[in-house]
């Protein structure tokens, strides 16, 4: 039996920033057509602050869950990501913020990076987590299929660490 695809996927900055002050410090069109191209029918696993960030409405087509000791309404939540692996059959995609991110390479085979040219001062910013170089093996640099201004990098699990937990 093969586990579903588990995922995540990130926009960064050239300082590894994910976001500023709860939101986003950019705008591209393309990326966010191509996030929901991507995720729809699937579940996409967030933080608190993602889904705020995001105007706490779901994203439409797809499961929304919020990692969060709180109960948010319009939205499932889970106080931590393997109660909300354990609901979940299909595809998941782990949509952030930072600490999302660090705790899903564990349970994750791949790593969808867009990278945006957009220089972020770091300085009270957030930050993409180290991808392990022991861990995952990165791909070319290729085109953003729907962003010209963008490029992606895909990063899969490496074979000799691909006993994830089943959660």
């Amino acid at each position: 039996m093969t586990t579903p695809l588990r995922a995540i996927m990130v926009a960064v900055s050239p300082e590894g920033v994910i976001g500023k002050a709860g939101r986003i410090p950019w705008h591209y069109s393309g990326d966010l057509k191509r996030l929901k191209r991507i995720t729809m029918g699937s579940t996409v696993i967030m933080g608190r602050v993602t889904w705020e960030s995001a105007g706490s409405k779901p994203l439409p087509g797809r499961r929304n869950i919020v990692i969060t000791r709180a109960q948010l309404a319009g939205v499932e939540c889970f106080p931590d990501i393997p109660s909300a692996l354990a609901t979940v059959q299909g595809p998941v995609w782990f949509l952030g913020g930072a600490r999302i991110y660090a705790e899903a390479m564990q349970y994750c085979d791949l790593i969808d990076v867009t990278y945006v040219p957009d220089h972020v001062d770091a300085a009270g910013a957030v930050l993409f987590p180290k991808i392990d170089k022991d861990q995952w093996e990165e791909g070319p640099i290729t085109d953003h299929e729907d962003e010209p201004a963008l490029c992606r990098r895909v990063y899969t699990r490496k074979a000799a660490a691909a006993s994830r937990p089943i959660a």
